[in-house]
């Protein structure tokens, strides 16, 4: 019944990742489909219908994301053509069959991503520029501001991740409470740059996504030369709600902080909406899984690990946020400028 129970939370984790791409996805289908099609289907369809409201960081996400789906299947695809045509029947090393792979891999993702992903940004959804020359050009639109709030993610995700690595190899702490150093590493992240550079978040958080996204390719085809490295650091955070073939976890984190904020995006009639997913994840869940383990009795249900006690810190903790946050939003001026 345990193991039932651990393997529906991890179907939840997944599906909650699943559902936020196809989110995306689907949106992306519905403006191709509206542009390709426009004597049946008006491009005004999609924009009235759904109250879509699209800016460019927000095209340059779901381009990345449309580009590395079909990364994912052109790079398969022409690692079946290689193994059939020359790799079976070659007679060279291991090594360099894997160096071999390696440019096949750098080789179709450089493409996709500077030729055909781009394209489809310009054509479809009409980017009046290249999105790469526009990603230079917003970010040095506020140099300081933006640049500063980089090396200030770098020198906490060195520092955090040097540290959290070594004690999860040493300490016999739970992986469990050990991940969610991370989520108050991403409220002390995304808080600050919500508050002060909302727009630059929004492709930052696009960025990360598609830095997992090539990194979990990277691991579960293990890509010379970081397939293994970055699958030996990732299974040191990984506990059961993981398999060996995907890990979501880190997926989950990000997008439950970066979905409340892409989704809010042109709605400004509850200015806390963005918040939700880093005050809850970032501060209710570590909170609800910190105080469960050390002082929680009472459980809703004899076959799960949830208590009472971890649910009443979870929400006492968000609340107690709350009304930190919104006399600083309100002394930041964040109010007027949404």
């Amino acid at each position: 019944m345990e193991m039932f129970s651990m393997s529906l939370h991890n179907a939840g984790e997944a599906n909650l990742v699943t559902s936020g791409l196809v989110l995306y996805f689907g949106d992306m289908l519905a403006c191709t489909i509206s542009k390709v099609c426009r004597l049946l289907i008006p491009p005004e369809l999609v924009s009235i219908r759904y109250g879509i409201k699209r800016s460019e960081i927000g095209i340059v996400i779901q381009g990345v994301l449309l580009g590395l789906l079909i990364f994912s299947a052109v790079f398969k695809f022409l690692i079946y053509l290689w193994e059939y045509f020359w790799g079976a029947n070659n007679s060279e090393s291991r090594e360099r069959k894997e160096i071999w792979r390696s440019l096949i891999f750098l080789t179709s993702l450089g493409f996709i991503m500077i030729a055909v992903a781009p394209s489809w940004m310009m054509i479809v959804l009409d980017f009046d520029v290249h999105p790469v020359l526009w990603i230079f050009q917003f970010i040095f639109s506020e140099p300081f501001k933006r640049l500063s709030l980089c090396i200030y993610w770098l020198v906490l995700i060195y520092a955090s991740v040097l540290r959290f690595y070594n004690i999860s190899k040493n300490s016999k702490i739970e992986r469990i409470l050990l991940r969610k150093y991370y989520h108050l590493l991403a409220v002390l992240m995304f808080l600050p740059a919500l508050i002060y550079q909302p727009k630059f978040l929004d492709l930052a958080f696009g960025a990360a996504l598609a830095v997992f996204l090539v990194l979990e390719i990277i691991r579960v085809w293990r890509i010379w030369p970081l397939g293994q490295l970055v699958h030996q650091f990732m299974s040191a955070f990984t506990d059961h709600r993981d398999s060996d073939l995907i890990i979501v976890s880190h997926f989950s984190l990000l997008l439950g902080c970066a979905l409340p904020i892409w989704m809010s995006s042109g709605f400004n009639d509850r200015p806390l909406t963005p918040f939700s997913g880093i005050l809850s994840l970032g501060i209710g869940d570590t909170m609800a899984s910190m105080v469960g383990h050390k002082y929680g009795v009472l459980r809703w249900s004899k076959t799960g690990k949830k208590t009472i006690e971890g649910t009443a810190a979870g929400i006492t903790s968000v609340l107690a946020a709350c009304s930190v946050l919104l006399p600083l939003l309100a002394s930041t001026g964040y109010f007027l400028t949404q």
